[in-house]
């Protein structure tokens, strides 16, 4: 389908799904295993735990949902498992479980994405029964959505562990400045607060 400005709406969403998951394995290189896996919040938010668990985002939303499944097993979002399950990596579950497990992960939601029109209904079960049937569209939107949430996420803890940030490693998304300019500007920004 092709909307009225020449776009490919299905080719457009998958583009910035794509770009999303990029960005969030991206936020792992070079760092050590206790970095990926490090809670730097209360709730205990870390770089392996967001890959995880939009692992099972994508098989969730963009495979179960459409009678798709993928036949991935997900002990963590079964029912039973200890609550947040999803948001972390156990001491058995290496990072190259957890990356291959996304990896895997895309290619069962690409397959959906390209076997079915945007229009195609599919049910979510752990919705409320009234907003259960959702449109591939949907699901593809809501799957974009949380990856980017999760893709922020990631950048801010990222800069926490060791000052890296940037969108890409070939798009910083941020002024070209120096160290000296970020420190003067954080410090500035502190003063505000205070002011404030």
């Amino acid at each position: 389908m092709i909307d009225s400005s020449g776009a490919h709406p299905k080719a457009d969403l998958h583009r910035y799904l794509k770009d999303a998951r990029e960005a969030l394995l991206w936020k792992l290189e070079g760092l050590c295993e206790y970095d990926v896996r490090r809670p730097l919040t209360p709730t205990g938010t870390n770089l392996l735990g967001l890959v995880k668990h939009l692992a099972g985002v994508e098989l969730g939303y963009l495979g179960d949902v459409f009678a798709r499944p993928s036949g991935i097993p997900l002990p963590w979002v079964a029912d039973g498992a200890e609550p947040n399950a999803d948001m972390w990596a156990t001491a058995e579950e290496s990072r190259a479980f957890v990356v291959d497990l996304y990896r895997r992960a895309w290619a069962h939601a690409d397959a959906t994405i390209d076997a079915l029109p945007l229009e195609t209904v599919g049910t979510v079960p752990w919705w409320p029964p009234e907003r259960r049937e959702i449109t591939l569209h949907h699901a593809v939107v809501r799957v974009i959505a949380d990856a980017q949430r999760h893709a922020g996420h990631a950048d801010i803890l990222r800069e926490l562990i060791d000052g890296s940030v940037g969108m890409r490693e070939d798009n910083p998304a941020l002024p070209e400045t120096d160290a000296a300019w970020w420190r003067s500007h954080h410090a500035r920004l502190e003063r505000t607060a205070r002011e404030a």
